[in-house]
Parts: structure tokens; C-alpha cells; sequence
């Protein structure tokens, strides 16, 4: 028969004595180790790098700029350029998609206003075209 034991308990892990405290590097004094750079010498990253952390820029698409604007006033040109501007931003990457969505929703939901609005005039008149003695307007 074989002695089965509970599995250990995982103890943190700890550093070697040695390795705990690092001296600095050779021939430099702590002073020297967290001292400011000379003058003239840049802090930290030099220009043109970004941090840790920090997105590149991502330019917004323009024609989900243009969608969204036009879904007020040309509903079937918001159609078309929201779906070329979804298109492009699969493609690229860009930023406005949902912009684009916006500008296609507004669109689409204007036009239906729209339809309903006419079929409602429509029956309407009809209504009152076919029973000449009432008005319903």
C-alpha cells in the first residue's frame, strides 16, 4: 500500500537571500543611479515613441461624418455613404463606425416615417373621397 498525502500547500515564492537587494550597477553610487540626466539629455522615451499604455491615433472616417449629417436632410445619400463608410472601416480599421451605424439607423427610420406618413394621408383621403358627408380632417 502506498502513503497517499494531501498535495502540499503552495508557499509564495520568495527571492534567494542574495538576489533581494541589488546593488546598482557597476561604478555607480545610488546617487548616481537615480540621479536627473545632465542637461540638454532628454527624461525617459525619446520623441516620436509612445508609452506603454497609450493608443496610436486612429483617424475618424469621413464618410461616417457625412452619413450622420445627411440623415437629416438627404435620407437615401446617409444610406449609401453609412454603408461605404462601414465597408471602408471593415477594410481599414478606422475609427466612426458607429457613427456610420447612427447615420444608417436615422436614415432608414426617416424614410419609414416617411412611408407611414404617406400611407396614412393616403387613407385618409381615400376615407373621405368614398362617404362625401363627413370630414375627418
Amino acid at each position: 500500500m502506498t502513503d497517499e498525502r494531501p498535495p502540499a500547500i503552495p508557499q509564495p515564492y520568495e527571492l534567494p537571500p542574495e538576489q533581494k537587494y541589488a546593488p546598482p550597477p557597476y561604478g555607480q553610487s545610488h546617487e548616481q543611479q537615480y540621479a536627473p540626466p545632465p542637461y540638454g539629455q532628454p527624461y525617459g522615451q525619446p520623441y516620436g515613441t509612445l508609452p506603454y499604455g497609450v493608443a496610436p491615433y486612429r483617424p475618424t472616417n469621413t464618410l461616417a461624418i457625412i452619413s450622420l449629417i445627411t440623415a437629416f436632410f438627404v435620407q437615401p445619400a446617409a444610406i449609401v455613404t453609412g454603408h461605404i463608410a462601414l465597408s471602408q472601416i471593415k477594410r481599414t480599421g478606422e475609427a466612426g463606425r458607429g457613427l456610420a451605424i447612427a447615420g444608417l439607423v436615422v436614415g432608414y427610420g426617416t424614410i419609414a416615417l416617411a412611408i407611414l406618413w404617406i400611407a396614412s394621408v393616403i387613407i385618409i383621403v381615400v376615407t373621405n373621397a368614398t362617404s362625401p358627408g363627413t370630414t375627418s380632417l
